[in-house]
């Protein structure tokens, strides 16, 4: 019988006996190797899974945007320099536009040739758009005076804001002490240049009848005036401004706005640039439907595309359509019908547009004033004009601009013309055809309005005018004859109490030959001269004021308060998703109302001007 000798030699299946603990010895060793590969290869695994789960939540982040309240946050600086941008050129970038280099070519005015910057010349592909799509945004700039820090806190784990795609957005705001933007942050969405620069180089053919390549030079404002024979301007801040150029105008000054993010996770609201006022304007005569929709449907299906909106279906995002909403709100499709269908669109309705007239019945409008001659730099050139009105000798009661309208039954200038030329007390500027239009004048006006302590502002082609805020310019105070041309419209920029700084007559009134100078009269002089005051006090919120010097500011002007009240919009309902409110329900058929509701109103309560703004 074979004997073994060794135990390294004894048969695993040995019985056990005097090589049985050898042989244990050895079991546990190979079982002790087996455990140890066993647990590196789970450690292996276990990255190997955490690594993949890492990789796809990235992934499921970039494609999904905010929609599930995670977003891609790109690696930034703990504090960056916020400068405004300076003005004149359009700067075309796949971010933000950066603060132009010294010797930067301007957009000249004069002969309508446009030189873009020296900085516009490098062009990246736009969202949407990889063959000609470049994007109109905001760059990082090194230089500046103000640091404000970008590294907002992200909302604590279990805080009540995490959960939502705006929450990075709403921490920012509660940690406002460390960042000076907290809920102030502007996002510039990105879009190619057909969408805006390129019309502006292309503005020969903005309008079959002007010119208007001198009008989008100087960031919108237009050529610059002189100073009047008789002290009607000031040295400088005046400008030839046409009174459609709120597209370019306040495009120009939101790249100048010193709380722009790249990162739209910490914006308070989106900034879409789209000249819709230039693009409609270029196709209302002479272009079908087909042509006059296109740039509207091709914006809409770019933007609900994006990341971005998907974060409140659009709700959080603005835009400026420097017309009256008639021009975009057409409603059937036939070549004969009135402008384009843009504020109809699906998407277009969850923004807001600010217009210079918005409808009475729908919700997403909103009215923000007229641009007018007057471009202060700096508050020293504003408060200079202010003191110049409020002692400014006013020889005439009453002025007025314009001429009777025979075609139009339910126009009261001829009533109010007739008035005006039979009355001493009244200056009036007679409007014409063609070139000698002195009411088309800035010059011409301007010298009106300053030599009557009262300005009849009635209804033209449409409810408003941009005599309105000529006329507060001037510190004259306006008559208005319907309600629909300032009290309903410019709720962000004029007081409630519209009998603060204005007169109302009824047109009926007028129509029934009511003397307009006679309810002046009876006003007493007390009360005059606190309209005056409080209407040389709204100077500021009505003008544009000119932010190309860099100089510090201390008033808001029309932007500043026009940003602020869409950003205050768009905090309220973010506020209210947080908190699980309802939305609010409200009946477009009373927008031109919900702004005048006082404590316990309801829309549904009488009101003194229901019939002037019953809804068909």
């Amino acid at each position: 019988m074979k004997r073994h000798h060794a135990a390294a030699e004894l048969p695993l299946s040995a019985p056990a006996g005097d090589g049985g603990g050898l042989r244990l010895v050895e079991e546990e060793d190979k079982q002790g190797k087996f455990d140890k590969a066993q647990r590196r290869c789970s450690r292996l695994c276990f990255l190997l899974v955490l690594a993949a789960t890492v990789s796809m939540l990235a992934r499921h982040c970039y494609d999904s945007g905010l929609a599930g309240g995670v977003v891609r946050v790109e690696g930034v600086p703990k504090s960056r320099k916020i400068v405004p941008i300076a003005r004149g050129e359009l700067s075309i970038s796949h971010r933000s536009p950066s603060a132009p280099e010294a010797g930067d070519e301007r957009v000249l005015a004069g002969n309508g040739e446009k030189e873009l910057s020296k900085t516009s010349a490098s062009v990246s592909s736009g969202a949407g758009d990889k063959s000609s799509g470049s994007s109109i945004g905001v760059s990082e700039s090194d230089n500046g005076d103000r640091t404000v820090s970008e590294d907002s806190p992200p909302a604590p784990h279990g805080d009540q804001h995490s959960g939502h795609a705006f929450a990075r957005a709403l921490a920012a705001v509660d940690g406002r002490g460390r960042d000076l933007c907290g809920g102030r942050y502007i996002y510039v969405q990105e879009l190619p240049p057909r969408f805006n620069a390129d019309m502006v180089r292309s503005c020969g053919t903005l309008s079959p009848w002007t010119d208007m390549c001198g009008y989008t030079a100087n960031g919108g404002f237009g050529p610059q005036l002189r100073s009047g024979d008789e002290g009607e301007f000031q040295e400088t801040g005046w400008y030839d401004t046409d009174q459609h150029a709120l597209d370019v105008i306040l495009h120009d000054r939101i790249r100048r706005y010193e709380c722009l993010t790249d990162d739209p996770s910490l914006a308070a609201a989106v900034f879409v640039p789209f000249y819709a006022g230039l693009d409609v304007a270029r196709h209302l005569w002479g272009y079908n439907v087909s042509t006059r929709d296109a740039l509207a449907l091709e914006l809409a299906d770019l933007l609900t595309a994006r990341p971005e909106w998907r974060a409140m279906g659009g709700r959080d995002h603005f835009f400026v359509a420097g017309r009256t909403t008639w021009d975009f709100r057409r409603l059937a499709d036939g070549d004969a019908e009135w402008g384009s269908k843009l504020f109809g669109l699906p998407a277009i309705r969850n923004m807001t547009a600010l217009v210079v007239e918005a409808s009475p019945w729908h919700l997403n409008d909103a009215a923000i004033p007229y641009p007018t001659a007057f471009h202060p730099a700096c508050d020293e050139d504003l408060f200079v004009w202010q003191d110049r009105m409020r002692g400014r000798h006013r020889p005439y009661l009453f002025s007025f601009a314009g001429a009777p309208r025979p075609g139009d039954a339910e126009s009261i200038f001829g009533h109010l013309a007739e008035q005006c030329t039979a009355s001493p007390a009244c200056s009036l500027v007679e409007c014409s055809k063609g070139s000698s239009n002195k009411s088309e004048s800035p010059t011409s006006v301007m010298k009106l309005f300053q030599s009557s302590t009262f300005c009849l502002l009635p209804r033209g082609s449409t409810s408003t005018t941009r005599s309105t805020f000529d006329a507060v310019l001037a510190g004259c105070i306006p008559v208005f004859f319907h309600p629909g041309t300032a009290y309903v419209q410019y709720t962000w920029h004029l007081p409630k109490n519209h009998t603060e700084y204005s007169v109302y007559i009824p047109e009926a009134d007028v129509r029934k030959n009511a003397s307009v100078e006679e309810r002046l009269r009876r006003i007493p002089p007390d009360a005059v001269e606190r309209m005056r005051n409080t209407v040389v006090g709204l100077i500021p919120t009505v003008t544009y004021s000119d932010a190309s010097s860099r100089l510090e500011t201390t008033v808001s002007d029309a932007f500043d308060v026009a940003v602020a009240a869409v950003i205050d919009k768009v905090a309220k309902l973010r506020s209210d998703i947080v908190e699980g409110r309802a939305e609010d329900e409200k009946l477009e058929m009373y927008s031109w109302k919900y702004p005048l509701l006082g404590e316990g109103q309801k829309a549904e309560d009488s009101h003194e001007w229901d019939a002037l703004f019953a809804f068909n």
